[in-house]
């Protein structure tokens, strides 16, 4: 890939906001980073330790936390680091694996979402087909091709990406992204840009199917108290999290490719990173605090817990 390019370094330009504030930055970066590992693994524990949970449906979340966990890895870390450096850069084959966990990530997400969409279309439009469609053997299928596929995907774009002559080396965000790296390019760049259509194409259907599902899962639920009640119970959450992860993602991408080079450094650099916050922690609270089987689980181990702390503090003091 390397010989493609003489670009050895980027430099990360979008740093040149934070230099008043990086201590407080770093701060929050932390808390922020720290809040999605503790959210998302507790939900992922709760969901494995619990034999009740092992449904379709809390699969489906476990493996949205996984992801979420997977692509804070490729962005927090290395924010970190730089916000403590004095300089920002950032090796071109580290670059492209940053964009390779960002994207991947954000892929993964959409199509969980597809699957959980599927799932309660699934169980409240067909509820006794419900256990013959989402068999065990199917439900590791979907969940293997949800990951299988965007991987595959972002692999074919950054192979397309690594085959261009770069000409500056220069990214005017806080990490890499892909196409930042190819208005980098010297000669033409058709091939990113038909195959970067061709992927938001491919993923809008996916919020098409999302929207067709939805549509047939609310004329059901108008129709009986217990279609309202099993919408509200088990589709709001994640309608909640696919608003904020296609909010987050519509912005990153139209602002990536049309955005305005009159805005202010740090307005573009929240514009950059909010896809990268908001829908890792928001994910896990909303399953947590809407889904009654989850809340009640977390509940019972937290009590559980502090009484067992309780319990070895009074034998410690005895």
């Amino acid at each position: 890939m390397s010989n493609t390019s003489n670009v050895v370094l980027f430099s990360l330009s979008g740093f040149s906001a934070t230099a008043n504030y990086k201590i407080t930055l770093f701060s929050l970066t932390l808390l922020c980073y720290c809040l999605i590992v503790v959210v998302n693994v507790s939900l992922i524990l709760t969901i494995i330790l619990d034999q009740n949970l092992h449904e379709p449906m809390y699969v489906f979340i476990c493996s949205l936390c996984i992801n979420g966990l997977y692509g804070s890895i490729g962005f927090y870390p290395k924010f970190v680091f730089d916000l403590l450096s004095k300089i920002q850069v950032i090796s071109y084959e580290g670059c492209l694996l940053q964009v390779f966990v960002i994207y991947s990530n954000t892929y993964i997400d959409s199509s969980i979402l597809v699957l959980m969409a599927y799932d309660r279309y699934v169980a409240i439009c067909r509820p006794l087909e419900y256990h013959s469609v989402m068999s065990v053997r199917r439900i590791a299928v979907l969940i293997g091709l949800s990951w299988l596929v965007p991987l595959c995907c972002v692999v074919i774009g950054i192979t397309l990406t690594s085959s261009l002559k770069l000409c500056g080396s220069k990214i005017d965000k806080l990490y890499c992204e892909n196409w930042s790296i190819v208005k980098l390019a010297c000669g033409s760049t058709r091939a990113n840009d038909i195959f970067g259509l061709i992927i938001i194409a491919f993923y809008c259907t996916h919020f098409l199917l999302i929207a067709c599902s939805y549509v047939q899962l609310v004329k059901l639920a108008l129709k009986s108290r217990e279609g309202k009640r099993k919408f509200t119970q088990t589709c709001v959450p994640h309608l909640f999290c696919l608003l904020t992860v296609s909010v987050a993602l519509v912005f990153d991408v139209m602002y990536s490719r049309y955005g305005s080079a009159s805005l202010p450094q740090s307005v573009k650099n929240f514009m950059a990173i909010q896809f990268l916050i908001i829908p890792p922690i928001l994910n896990p609270i909303i399953y947590g605090l809407i889904l009654t089987k989850i809340r009640n689980k977390i509940i019972y181990l937290c009590v559980m817990t502090g009484q067992r702390f309780k319990l070895r503090v009074k034998v410690l003091y005895m």
